[in-house]
């Protein structure tokens, strides 16, 4: 009996750390909103999402959690703090906690991103500024 409480302990205690795989190419592609948002994965230390961008994200602020950023498809310009840079397929931003960021897609193609956030992001401390 003890063996199988162990066993049953170790498979729930490995199944905390799956690994998750997810195939990104058609993420977004049947929808009509202008943001969507796909989460891939999370724990208490972090969160991953796919997300797809047909216009433009509003200039933010998170304040208690970094991000970081891969773009997968398309091209935009991203406003990172007082700075703006064009980013493209390939690129990876590193976005500081309280650092303001907005992103406008560029070209006729979705702006396709993975996002990861941490410490986990529950969407509670993004704060909207002004441009």
């Amino acid at each position: 009996m003890r063996l199988v409480c162990l066993l049953a302990c170790f498979a729930f205690l490995c199944s905390l750390n799956a690994q998750i795989v997810i195939n990104t190419d058609t993420i977004g592609a049947k929808t009509k909103s202008a943001i969507y948002v796909y989460p891939i994965g999370a724990d208490s230390l972090s969160s991953s999402f796919c997300i797809v961008i047909k216009d433009h994200v509003k200039l933010h602020k998170h304040e208690f959690h970094s991000e970081q950023i891969t773009v997968l498809e398309g091209e935009g310009e991203m406003q990172l703090g007082t700075k703006t840079y064009f980013i493209k397929k390939g690129d990876v931003i590193f976005i500081p906690k309280g650092t303001g960021h907005s992103v406008v897609k560029k070209g006729k193609k979705a702006l396709k991103v993975i996002s990861v956030q941490a410490p986990f992001f529950d969407g509670k401390d993004r704060i909207f500024l002004r441009n």
